[in-house]
């Protein structure tokens, strides 16, 4: 069963209203009251929408209130981290119904656990994973793919129901929605998000709208040549190497005396001790925040985004602000630069804004219960 045109609009107004009565359904979707009931009934009928109380007007005349319907459904949205899996399940107004996390190899049964927890009966409209890397199709072209995140995928898709379409996003592209919506980049329809943590990544939002590119890959500055000098060769994601956590414990360790009391196993540790004024963390923090300055250069002189947030394990650090407002100051044209506000949950919110997105999609261009 198909809706009709006018239902379809009705229908993505009330999941971004939440609830709403007939005139402001209407004003919402451009249309004639009367257009307006007839859609209401035909979202009723199937379900789609239901009555949600009635709200009083200033002349003592009541209006219907309209909510999403139970045939709507939920949605998934699943952020498979580097050690930690995060899962959320969505009404599509947003309502957040379940929610759960637990460990990368456990992605499965955190999955089911947040499956189980939605409401019995309501059918899952689309799911969207949060990937490390940049999503592919397989060669059949049947399903999304992902190489690094390939064998932990396989084992969480396993969880999901059989039917309901599954989309795979960039982690990165994904925290940089929630700083969109509700984050460090909120009222700003430009900007870069830098993640700095292990690895490094760009995403490019232009216009509110994520920039993806030919390949899926726009925003893969690890690919970004270095080193990039006369008597070196540039090698396959060498920044990304200098610039990892990793390599910034290394060089810590390097740096490290033996009056400097131990040595930070953790960036997190290092940060923390560059905090309390601890002289060689200090320092080693400084010149990490020099590179990423350096970095941040490059994003401004290809992109020009105005703002750019520092998000990851590492970057959200607000002490890594003023060096990289000074290196970049001194390369590159005046840039706003803001710590992230969102913190580890951001990826997992970004990708339920797809899931949302998505899910509203598959009712509107078909009513296919898919459980």
């Amino acid at each position: 069963m198909h809706l009709s045109e006018s239902a379809r609009v009705v229908f993505d107004v009330l999941a971004g209203t939440g609830t709403a009565t007939r005139p402001q359904l209407a004003a919402g979707a451009g249309l004639s009251k009367p257009t307006v009931s007839s859609a209401v009934a035909e979202l009723e009928a199937v379900e789609l929408a239901a009555h949600s109380g009635r709200a009083s007007g200033g002349t003592g005349r009541s209006a219907a209130i309209y909510r999403l319907g139970p045939a709507a459904g939920a949605v998934l949205a699943v952020d498979l981290g580097p050690a930690v899996t995060r899962v959320r399940g969505c009404a599509l107004d947003g309502t957040l119904l379940a929610e759960g996390a637990g460990s990368r190899p456990d992605a499965a049964d955190t999955v089911r656990k947040v499956l189980d927890a939605l409401p019995a009966g309501a059918p899952l409209r689309a799911v969207v994973v949060a990937v490390g890397d940049v999503p592919t199709r397989d060669r059949a072209g049947e399903r999304p793919a992902t190489a690094k995140a390939g064998p932990v995928f396989d084992a969480m898709a396993v969880a999901l129901p059989e039917g309901v379409p599954v989309h795979l996003e960039n982690n990165v592209n994904c925290a940089a929605l929630a700083e969109l919506h509700e984050g460090a980049a909120v009222g700003r329809d430009t900007f870069g998000y830098l993640r700095i943590g292990v690895g490094i990544g760009l995403a490019v939002v232009i216009g509110g709208r994520v920039l993806r590119g030919a390949n899926g890959a726009a925003g893969e500055v690890a690919r970004l040549p270095y080193p990039w000098d006369d008597d070196r060769a540039p090698r396959h994601e060498g920044l990304e190497q200098r610039m990892g956590s990793r390599t910034l414990l290394r060089r810590a360790a390097e740096a490290w005396q033996e009056t400097d009391g131990p040595r930070p196993r953790t960036a997190e540790r290092l940060l923390a001790l560059a905090g309390q004024g601890h002289a060689t963390a200090g320092a080693v923090v400084a010149s990490h925040a020099a590179d990423v300055g350096r970095l941040a250069a490059a994003v401004a002189a290809v992109l020009d985004p105005g703002l750019i947030v520092l998000g990851g394990g590492t970057g959200a650090d607000p002490q890594l602000l003023p060096g990289v407002r000074a290196e970049l100051a001194r390369l590159s044209w005046p840039t706003e630069v803001v710590s992230s506000v969102v913190g580890d949950t951001g990826t997992v919110a970004g990708a339920s804004r797809l899931a949302v997105a998505h899910g509203i999609q598959t009712v509107t261009g078909a009513v296919r219960a898919k459980h």
